[in-house]
């Protein structure tokens, strides 16, 4: 009989601690939920990561826009969008990684009673900015897309809205996120942009405002105009410790995923050198940045010939400064707000300063963030090819602010696109005359076959055809 108790009480005690026998499925060391800081920091870095990589499969924009070139492998220069999956995956990243994340964040957030008024409109108003800029990466890359009816578990099949019509909501949606800050906590620590820094946020948004107010500028000027002058007025970004940084670690896979894909650490492969197109244009100017952008050949700065294969021993490549596994990257910077001021100036937008005094921060200030000195930025600036006031920098202010813009966007490849194509500005030329340079991408391939009378009915609103040359509602000229 003892020994029978003695078999029996561990069982007694067993299933004394658990009120039905699913508790015996619950796995101990999963979580069994996430947390909104959590979902919150997971939505930072796959954006950040997303619109970062060079990774060919994911981001091929330093191809679009001439600042890098490849080895080998001709398909990404030469503007093939079927051979890999890269719509494929930013897509994806964007909506399964980033919005996902951000949409439970919020909803966790809201269910919350105990957490104070103040500090809730906080964290949602930082979770409003970044779903905005999220949107804002996926109109401006695909036009229309799926919107109001995606993210739905319960709806599979979402229709595509009008690109323009989304671009008004998101406008409204940002000027509610905005309103939300006040001062006081909001993540802290889970925000590795800012670190919980309210105000630099309300810049952040106000900054990215401004971005969205130039987008539209040439379908709707009056409502750019008082969207930037309102933007300027509430304060942006006005030095480059305001950057919107977001910070990597030397371990995988938290490391920059430049390196991940260029590092000897990290990878043997061969495939990247930088394209001639920046490289002759930064040579001719004796831009002080060069150093911080290229390695050397034979103490030179030599690219490869863009679009065609490239020996990679005898051609400059990123610097180690970009293939740093700790480099951080930039959502937005100081240099970038200057040069939209700058080009707000120029359309009569009210925001204060002449268009000159813009430019020439923007210049400065992209060249003391990589290394340089602000006498190495006063001397560049004195050039007749960079100088605002000289015709020999541009015929007009977008080819001004266009070419300057783009060298400073050296390492933010779609944010290079984004502006080559808003700006026309520099003039590239595609390395085969029966090419031309994609003004938008095409949409996933999955799309077709699995949201099929969606898509289609998309395809329709742009000729008919899914096709990376049609441009997008606010790429007017």
């Amino acid at each position: 009989m003892k020994k029978i108790l003695m078999l029996l009480l561990p069982i007694v005690l067993l299933t004394a601690c658990v009120d039905s026998l699913d508790d015996y499925n619950v796995d101990q060391k999963k979580a069994s939920s996430i947390p909104p800081r959590t979902l919150f920091t997971n939505a930072l870095k796959g954006l950040t990561d997303i619109l970062t990589t060079p990774n060919v499969n994911s981001n091929n924009y330093r191809m679009f826009v001439q600042q890098w070139a490849t080895t080998t492998y001709l398909d990404e220069p030469r503007y093939s969008m079927t051979s890999r999956l890269y719509s494929q995956n930013l897509w994806n990243a964007v909506y399964r990684d980033v919005l996902s994340d951000l949409k439970e964040a919020r909803r966790l957030i809201d269910l919350d009673a105990t957490l104070d008024p103040a500090v809730k409109n906080n964290q949602l108003g930082l979770i409003g900015i970044m779903e905005v800029y999220s949107w804002d990466v996926l109109v401006k890359t695909f036009g229309g897309v799926p919107y109001s009816k995606a993210l739905d578990p319960e709806n599979l099949l979402p229709e595509y809205e009008d690109a323009q019509t989304i671009y008004t909501d998101l406008i409204t949606r940002l000027d509610t996120s905005l309103g939300l800050l006040t001062s006081g906590s909001s993540l802290g620590t889970a925000d590795l942009i800012y670190g919980g820094d309210v105000a630099k946020w309300k810049k952040f948004g106000n900054s990215l405002k401004l971005k969205m107010a130039l987008t539209i500028a040439d379908v709707d000027n009056s409502k750019a105009k008082t969207m930037a002058e309102a933007a300027a007025t509430a304060g942006v970004l006005s030095a480059n410790t305001e950057n919107a940084r977001f910070p990597y670690i030397a371990a995988s896979p938290n490391n920059n995923p430049i390196s991940a894909n260029t590092n000897p650490i990290f990878t043997s492969r061969e495939d990247f050198v930088v394209a001639n197109t920046i490289v002759d244009a930064m040579n001719t100017l004796n831009d002080p940045r060069r150093p911080f952008y290229f390695t050397t050949v034979g103490g030179v700065y030599v690219g490869g010939q863009y679009g065609y294969p490239n020996t990679f021993a005898n051609f400059s490549k990123p610097s180690a400064k970009i293939t740093d596994p700790t480099f951080e990257a930039l959502l937005m910077d100081y240099s970038e707000v200057e040069f939209n001021l700058a080009e707000a100036v120029e359309r009569g937008y009210a925001v204060g300063g002449t268009a000159q005094a813009h430019y020439n921060a923007a210049v400065t200030a992209s060249i003391t963030y990589w290394g340089g000195t602000a006498g190495d930025a006063t001397t560049y600036l004195a050039q007749p090819g960079v100088d605002y006031a000289n015709a020999a920098s541009g015929a007009t202010y977008k080819e001004k602010i266009g070419k300057q813009k783009w060298i400073a966007l050296n390492n933010r490849g779609w944010e290079a696109w984004v502006e080559w194509r808003r700006l026309d500005a520099p003039a590239l030329t595609p390395p085969l005359a029966s090419l031309k340079i994609p003004v938008r991408m095409i949409y996933p391939p999955s799309e077709g076959t699995v949201n099929t009378a969606p898509y289609e009915a998309a395809v329709a609103k742009l000729g008919g055809t899914d096709s990376p040359d049609v441009k997008l509602f606010w790429d007017k000229f």
